[in-house]
């Protein structure tokens, strides 16, 4: 019998900040058991004992993906994926099929292509974040991307096209760099000493996460960040600034796009 993914006890629950993205953004692929089954709704949905599936957040979308069952070949896609509590719920495309049942062993994989992509998207922007603070002092407002693409908002009162041909230059001479990028996890007060970690225009970190996790292009730029990240601003290749536009008086937007979109990590 199954029951609804987010009445799994505590004993059955995964720390969301343990699971295989979030300390490897590399893996492609790995074997789990399923944990925990709803297929009551329209999209059935799973729980797994460990995922490399990201859940979204941040402005980066949830992975997709396929669950193979190892006894019979039995396929399923995964449509995305969300955090529920302690858990990582992976939504399943509804094929007619039956979801796979508590216990079952399952290879988990991604769609790499897809997720590179947003890797790739992802320290793009923050290279962004970095020249931007870095030579105007402008905290973010916002931010969003999809594979390839993303756009960041600023406090800048005024923006102009010379101003982001200078940006644009500075971040692509970042990139090539090649800076390492390096994942850190702190203790709360450890990180809320560092200056400047949160640059956002509202701390959004939940007064009750007790460790932050960071993301820092090392010699430019060091934020607070849950998402996927490549290890190497080499990685990003160049991107081009594909416009910009006033969102308020103190508010502008910078669009982005990678030059090669579909370039892939070796290996």
């Amino acid at each position: 019998m199954t029951r609804p993914a987010s009445s799994i006890g505590p004993e059955d629950r995964v720390d969301v900040r343990n699971q295989i993205a979030y300390r490897d953004a590399y893996a492609r692929t790995v074997e789990a058991r399923v944990a925990d089954v709803d297929a009551s709704g329209e999209a059935p949905l799973v729980v797994l004992d460990r995922t490399i599936f990201y859940p979204g957040g941040g402005g980066q979308p949830a992975d997709r993906g396929m669950l193979l069952r190892a006894a019979d070949g039995q396929a399923w896609t995964v449509r995305g994926a969300r955090k529920s509590g302690g858990d990582i719920v992976h939504e399943l495309e509804p094929e007619g099929t039956p979801p796979p049942a508590r216990g079952d062993l399952l290879t988990v994989d991604l769609d790499w292509p897809r997720r590179y992509a947003l890797m790739r998207t992802h320290t793009a922007l923050h290279a962004l974040c970095g020249v931007v603070w870095r030579d105007h002092g402008a905290k973010v407002t916002g931010g969003n991307m999809v594979p390839g693409s993303g756009r960041m908002d600023f406090e800048f009162e005024r923006m102009s096209g010379d101003l982001v041909a200078e940006i644009e230059a500075s971040v692509n001479a970042e990139l090539a760099a090649k800076r390492d990028v390096r994942v850190s996890v702190l203790p709360r007060a450890e990180a809320f000493a560092i200056p400047d970690l949160i640059r956002t225009k509202i701390n959004l970190l939940p007064a009750g996460i007790e460790e932050i996790r960071t993301i820092e292009i090392v010699g430019l730029d060091l934020q607070a960040d849950g998402g996927t990240h490549v290890s190497n601003t080499s990685e990003v290749g160049s991107i081009r600034v594909t416009g910009y536009e006033s969102k308020g008086r103190i508010n502008k937007r910078i669009r982005l796009e990678l030059v090669d979109p579909d370039s892939e990590a070796d290996g």
